[in-house]
């Protein structure tokens, strides 16, 4: 999937998946009280490295580390721009 944003080397482009609007108890969230979800989507990946290949596919649901890689708007979604190594697992 090609949307206009090529990362380069170890970079991936993911997006964050959205936040749930409800607690397990049914308790309606709103959008000052829901936690921002550690788990996204990967939408773009970068060719690796001599030393880093790159684990991941386009499509995987990952998880990762708080406060991880550059928040960028593109075409008026948001996405994050960071290294694999911030990645610390995919979603089965």
């Amino acid at each position: 999937m090609s949307f206009g944003i090529k990362p380069l080397g170890d970079k991936i482009v993911i997006q964050r998946l959205e936040a749930e609007t409800k607690t397990s108890s049914g308790i309606i969230l709103t959008s000052q009280t829901k936690e921002k979800p550690q788990i996204a989507e990967v939408v773009a990946i970068g060719p690796g490295t001599d030393e880093i290949k790159i684990e991941v596919a386009v499509g995987d649901n990952v998880i990762f580390t708080n406060y991880a890689g550059t928040n960028i708007k593109y075409e008026g979604e948001e996405y994050i721009i960071l290294s694999q190594k911030d990645i610390l697992a995919i979603v089965q």
